[in-house]
């Protein structure tokens, strides 16, 4: 209950953190392309953060990487809360590289210690793992969905510092709770791991983690600045407007997770066939949905909506896949490993879903989702037969 406490209340201000920074700097006459490249070091910094967290959080415990990650989220809202005339792409980048290094470390830490504390030797030990796994990730996903509506409202109320303080304010009761009753060392090696173990020598893993870049680039490549940006110039969408249907998009997106167990037993065969099968589905809708007519919204909003829910399913089955197979021993070192490529594919669908929109429009990012959601099908059928 504490990890899942300290996730949520973290994801909450990431959402809402991103929707500001969008929102604001595009009011501000900021392009797609230079919004873009404000995120630049906050998913470049979670690259590294996610093989170094493992890391550390194997030598020191998860419990001490989640504080910390909560600590550097304050310190980054800190950063933000200067007057406008010094928010400058360089202070801003900043802000969101501490930003980048936070939320992995919390997100890495939360989803490690899942694997930690399910028991493995129960008779349905796989089937629990991916069940909690799944509510971990859904639940999240759908506070994260939350918090793009929240700062939507927040920049239309109290303005973008008014925002960033009061959610400062509120991380800072969460850290003092944490460091108060999270005193375990979960996830602490006997062993303390050496600095060139962070790279996986699991065949299963390199895999798994090639196919995850491809996916969440996929999603980013439109998601990130381009359908904000279209919504707001080409439909005249309010900032609260297109805050919400992100926010609609992410719960519902996080909801769908939840029952990715039920969902991904459509599809019967070992963990390779379900993998790539899931993916190629979510292939065709992509190709679908860059046929679409853009003028019309209604049709956009509801194609986007099915992608969420094809998505949802991959995604939790993806994040399942990576603690099943992880070590018992080390897990936040693989754990980190995965969601490096991760953090590498969000990196590259930012930067390409700003250079694409302000060069080509938002048709040219749906067919690259088309494409790199393809390309993550066909990795998955590398991954080992057994079952999962």
């Amino acid at each position: 209950m504490l990890i899942t406490g300290n996730y949520w209340a973290f994801t909450i201000t990431d959402g809402a953190l991103r929707m500001l920074v969008v929102m604001y700097f595009h009011q501000l006459g900021y392009s797609p392309l230079q919004i873009a490249m404000l995120f630049l070091f906050y998913e470049a910094f979670g690259v590294v953060t996610n093989l170094v967290g493992g890391w550390l959080g194997a030598r020191l415990g998860l419990n001490r990487t989640m504080n910390v990650g909560l600590g550097l989220q304050i310190v980054a809202l800190a950063m933000l809360m200067v007057p406008a005339s010094m928010l400058t792409v360089v202070w801003v980048m900043a802000a969101q590289a501490l930003s980048g290094i936070a939320k992995d470390l919390n997100k890495m830490s939360a989803k490690s210690a899942v694997k930690v504390l399910v028991p493995a030797t129960s008779a349905n030990a796989n089937s629990a793992l991916y069940r909690w796994v799944a509510m971990l990730t859904g639940s999240k996903n759908a506070l994260k969905g939350l918090g793009f509506f929240v700062g939507g409202v927040l920049l239309t109320l109290i303005g973008f510092r008014g925002a960033v303080i009061a959610m400062a304010i509120m991380l800072g009761a969460v850290l003092l709770l944490s460091l108060w009753r999270l005193k375990a060392d979960l996830g602490k090696q006997k062993v303390k791991p050496k600095f060139y173990e962070i790279f996986s020598k699991s065949r299963a893993i390199n895999v798994l983690s090639a196919a995850r870049f491809c996916l969440f680039a996929s999603r980013d490549v439109w998601f990130v600045v381009a359908l904000p940006v279209f919504l707001y110039d080409q439909h005249g969408w309010s900032h609260w407007t297109v805050g919400g249907l992100l926010a609609a998009w992410i719960i519902g997106y996080g909801g769908v997770q939840t029952q990715a167990p039920k969902l991904t037993a459509l599809l019967k065969g070992d963990a390779r066939t379900i993998t790539a099968g899931w993916a190629a589905a979510l292939a065709v809708l992509a190709i679908l949905l860059a046929l679409l007519p853009l003028a019309q919204v209604g049709w956009l909003v509801v194609g986007l909506l099915a992608f969420g829910v094809l998505f949802a399913v991959n995604s939790s089955w993806h994040s399942y896949l990576i603690v099943h197979y992880a070590r018992a021993d080390g897990v936040s070192m693989d754990v980190g490993f995965y969601y490096m490529a991760n953090a590498m594919g969000r990196l590259v669908g930012t930067l390409l879903s700003g250079w694409l929109y302000m060069e080509y429009g938002l048709s040219a990012c749906l067919w690259v989702a088309a494409a790199l959601v393809a390309a993550s099908s066909m990795m998955a059928l590398a991954l080992p037969k057994q079952a999962a």
